[in-house]
């Protein structure tokens, strides 16, 4: 392995901090590394060609009273594949937020579990106040990669294989900054268009619009809601985008009096909007009350659009006194505690009418697919099982949703994952003719690898483990990018001077 350390941020975190989210799996990373020609136990396969990029919340400053997960900053990963080897870098995504603070030294926003009030400058975000610090999720659209952060704010582009930040998204000035954009925006594989909504606390709530492939927005409209909500991932088919109106959201009496507490409202039901992809009218079906957090596919069949995605048994889970103040203070972060179950709604456009399935009576979550088969009929989904009373991952398990089959992947004790990316092969047709790609956190050795599976057939346990420089903290969202899609990849001689060209 050939390691340089690239940069080390300056970190005001206590040296006894004892907060399970910023301690242990998610011990934040201070050191920016260059890592070419990773280590390898066994052989990374030849026809896995691209990058996986995956976000993480990594605070360098203390809460200003009480910290939240997502509220840390954000430190992208990627480690690419070409040729049989890899290489390996992860920065910090030079935010506004984040900028300031490394200035100040200090934290100057109040976190997701905090006071608007506190904030010592004007925020970001859907509630506003907020720092936006592009944290959750990741994307690749006309060849640049693009942070965002949950609850709304700016776009943040960085260089795929440098991730050096290269600014924020514009579309030639028509970037909607007033209203921000949320993060789980959708790159259709077909048109190469980013879809994509936002929402608020101003009338009329959410937005929805379309990015061509060449990166102007050439679609953006309203979508009038009864009030605030809270909608976290979207879904598309050819045709039409798939937007929601879950009944959990910030408390309306609270929210007059400045508080943001969400509460789940089980008298409303789940409504489910289908707008044509570049239409203005919304038709809404109503479905059984749960939270949907994320979405793994949507598609067309004949009058109906199929829709997949994690039902939540218990949303909002009551404290039960069982575990220690910080477990029950994040029981809603923690999988088995929502009960998250893999469940389809088939929304019938002539009708007006919404049947419902549960797909599975296991409890995973941040599925995935071939992202190929996005908007299309399809039959494999890849989510990841959680830790007991933790937001925190300990395996993988392949959906076939056809037959009903269900094969897991185990990662061992005190070892945990992150939302795994499936790759295509080179030259691949079937939908599971590839790799599954996912970071670890080891606790038992004090590292992390980058592990590769069969997709066809996780449960044999990982084909290669590709060594990192140091260990990488727990997180949430990945993507994997194919290397045609990324400028200069090919034209290369080698997967280092590609990063050269970034």
């Amino acid at each position: 392995m050939d390691v340089d350390v690239v940069a080390r941020v300056l970190s005001t975190l206590p040296e006894d901090d004892d907060h399970p989210y910023r301690t242990g799996p998610w011990r934040p990373q201070t050191t920016e590394w260059r890592a070419d020609d990773l280590d390898v136990a066994g052989e990374i396969p030849a026809d896995l060609d691209g990058v996986y990029l995956r976000n993480t919340e990594n605070p360098v400053h203390p809460a200003i009273e009480r910290y939240h997960p997502f509220d840390g900053d954000g430190m992208v990963h990627v480690i690419g594949f070409r040729d049989g080897r890899a290489f390996y870098r992860n920065r910090f995504i030079r935010t506004d937020g984040f900028l300031a603070e490394a200035e100040a030294r200090k934290p100057l926003w109040a976190g997701l579990a905090e006071r608007p009030s506190l904030s010592l400058r004007d925020g970001w975000g859907a509630r506003g106040g907020l720092k936006d610090s592009s944290s959750t999720d990741v994307v690749v659209h006309a060849g640049v990669a693009l942070t965002s952060f949950y609850q709304c704010g700016d776009l943040y582009r960085l260089d795929p294989l440098t991730l050096e930040t290269l600014g924020k998204a514009e579309w030639h000035g028509d970037f909607p900054y007033a209203c921000g954009v949320s993060a789980h925006t959708k790159v259709d594989p077909r048109t190469g268009e980013l879809l994509f909504f936002n929402y608020g606390t101003d009338e009329p709530y959410m937005h929805y619009g379309v990015v061509s492939a060449d990166d102007r927005l050439t679609h953006y409209v309203d979508v009038p809601l009864p009030g605030p909500r809270l909608p976290h991932d979207m879904a598309f088919t050819e045709n039409y985008a798939i937007l929601n109106d879950c009944p959990m959201f910030w408390d309306p009496e609270l929210l007059k009096r400045g508080r943001h507490a969400a509460r789940f409202h089980p008298d409303i039901p789940l409504r489910i909007g289908v707008i044509p992809r570049t239409g203005s009218k919304v038709q809404w079906f109503e479905a059984a009350p749960t939270y949907v957090l994320h979405w793994v596919n949507a598609y067309e069949e004949g009058d109906e659009i199929v829709l997949d995605g994690f039902f939540q048994e218990d949303p909002e889970p009551k404290d039960v006194g069982d575990g220690g103040h910080y477990q029950r203070m994040f029981r809603f972060l923690a999988l088995d505690r929502m009960k998250t179950k893999l469940h389809r709604w088939r929304l019938n456009l002539k009708t007006g009418r919404c049947r419902e399935e549960r797909l599975t009576d296991s409890v995973t979550e941040f599925g995935v697919l071939n992202s190929r088969y996005g908007g299309v009929g399809y039959r494999y989904a890849y989510a990841a099982t959680g830790v007991e009373g933790w937001f925190l991952f300990d395996g993988v398990t392949r959906h076939d949703l056809v037959t009903g089959e269900e094969e897991t992947y185990k990662l061992p004790p005190n070892v945990y994952g992150s939302e795994p990316a499936m790759a295509p092969r080179l030259g691949s047709a079937a939908e599971d003719d590839g790799y599954l790609i996912t970071l670890t956190t080891d606790m038992n050795d004090d590292r992390s690898e980058c592990l590769i599976f069969d997709a066809a057939r996780p449960a044999d346990g990982p084909l290669a483990r590709v060594r990192l420089p140091e260990r990488v903290s727990s997180g949430t969202h990945a993507t994997w990018a194919p290397g045609d899609s990324i400028p200069g990849w090919r034209t290369a001689e080698s997967p280092e001077r590609a990063v050269g060209l970034g």
